[in-house]
């Protein structure tokens, strides 16, 4: 198998596009490196979301939105395709790398989605770093910018053939303090299995009401082709329901294919055997 990653930094337009080609280049050479190294799917895709969850300029981690109360919640999830393993957490505060939380969540195996103090205090016992939450209020929030949907997610396909998605989020913008968006809901904004891996972005109540990434792998079993299991997903979704959406998707043979609702971008960055390669 050919080792391949791809990295989505959400959906847009957004400020600060420089800056976020250069954290998606970052990401993807530090989850195409691993890859390249015979490390497992799981490792990039956690690795290349944790770096962008480190960069203010991405809806995650230390840049994520704010809620209505101004405070910073976040989402995430992982799930590694040949195992169906999965963990995903929600509503959390204080936690650096919501990304690396879901990844203990996966390993231990007891459950597979905890939220707020439960996910806090499950953090706590696997000595995960903790913050204070008002470090993750950037100065760029607090000047209630631009209205950007820009949830990270990153898919890989590694040496064996195995695949593993993962996504992670400061949710939406002034969102009710407790809601939580698609990202961390397994079939929704993240899904993988032997043949597909999946990471979902946009209007987060309108692609849990889709199911958008396990429809993404539906599409694949039907037609066998990447790009066009994701073109024929975000199609669905224009058509069902209202808002916008975008996704990135790959499969066990390294192929891949990404798609986004009609008048909008999606900065994405891709690694495999030709190189890094970051735009849109």
């Amino acid at each position: 198998m050919t080792p391949a990653i791809l990295v989505h930094g959400g959906v847009g337009p957004h400020p600060s596009e420089a800056r976020r080609r250069q954290g998606m280049a970052r990401a993807t050479e530090a989850g195409y490196a691993l890859l390249a190294a015979g490390k497992p799917a799981l490792d990039a895709v956690e690795m290349a979301v944790a770096i962008l969850e480190d960069d203010p300029t991405f809806n995650a981690g230390c840049g994520s939105v704010l809620t209505e109360a101004g405070t910073v919640e976040t989402d995430a999830a992982l799930m590694e395709g040949h195992t169906l393993r999965a963990g995903a957490v929600g509503s959390v505060t204080g936690i650096q790398n919501p990304i690396r939380l879901a990844r203990a969540l996966l390993e231990d195996g007891r459950h597979v989605f905890l939220v707020g103090s439960g996910a806090e205090t499950f953090a706590k016992s696997r000595g995960l770093t903790q913050i204070d939450p008002a470090s993750l209020v950037t100065a760029a929030q607090k000047k209630d910018w631009l209205d950007h949907r820009g949830t990270v997610g990153a898919v890989a396909c590694d040496a064996f053939g195995h695949l593993a998605a993962a996504t992670s989020t400061g949710g939406l913008r002034g969102k009710h303090p407790g809601r939580i968006g698609d990202s961390p809901v397994i079939g929704a904004g993240t899904y993988a299995d032997r043949r597909v891996a999946v990471s979902c972005t946009g209007d987060g109540e309108s692609i849990m009401r889709t199911v958008l990434a396990h429809r993404v792998a539906v599409s694949y079993g039907i037609h066998l082709d990447p790009l066009q299991a994701a073109a024929d997903a975000v199609d669905f979704f224009g058509l069902e329901v209202p808002g916008i959406a975008g996704l990135i998707v790959i499969d066990l043979c390294g192929r891949m294919g990404f798609a986004s609702s009609p008048g909008t971008t999606m900065l994405s960055g891709r690694g495999d055997a030709t190189g890094i390669h970051v735009g849109y």
